[in-house]
């Protein structure tokens, strides 16, 4: 599974893709959530870009998005908080 919900947030299993030619979702692969992020994996700059992404996307303020594993890899958690806008998220990519 790609995610773990908990009470008030959940928690992404992502697939960073550095170096790409814009950020975007690129969609599941295997148990991870695939992310393309524009900046390279160069003192952190990939990872302030993917949390800057990931609260553009799900309209949650930076300061709330948790990198709790992954910060020199590619395969990494982040934690956000549970909102409508990541609810429905997670909804249409398990019908989808």
């Amino acid at each position: 599974m790609w995610y773990k919900k908990e009470k008030n947030s959940v928690i992404l299993f992502i697939k960073a893709q550095p170096n790409s030619s814009k950020n975007k979702i690129a969609g599941l692969l295997g148990d991870s959530l695939k992310i393309n992020i524009k900046a390279p994996p160069v003192e952190g700059e990939a990872n302030k870009e993917l949390i800057k992404f990931l609260s553009k996307t799900f309209k949650v303020p930076k300061g709330d998005i948790e990198l709790i594993s992954g910060q020199s890899g590619r395969r990494k958690s982040v934690r956000l908080p549970l909102s409508e806008k990541v609810e429905n998220f997670l909804k249409e990519c398990n019908e989808g």
